[in-house]
């Protein structure tokens, strides 16, 4: 394993941790911007929009897995 790297089996978590933030971050500021105007209340409002996105995306996981499973051949 190089130096600084986690082991492979962490890949399930960071995957969707790095996607969520990402993903999160966007739709959150789209969607508190239209609402609210681009001001220094929406801007305070933000990190709270996507902070609960990690831990419902590890909790529905499983079961998007499991549709992929059905809908895609592997």
């Amino acid at each position: 394993m190089p130096k600084g790297k986690l082991p492979k089996r962490y890949n399930t978590v960071a995957m969707p941790l790095i996607l969520s933030l990402l993903m999160t971050r966007v739709v959150s500021a789209i969607s508190i911007v239209r609402a609210q105007g681009l001001t220094a209340p929406a801007l305070a409002m933000w990190p709270s929009a996507w902070a609960i996105a990690f831990p419902v995306l590890l909790l529905v996981l499983p079961m998007v897995k499991r549709l992929t499973a059905v809908i895609v051949e592997i």
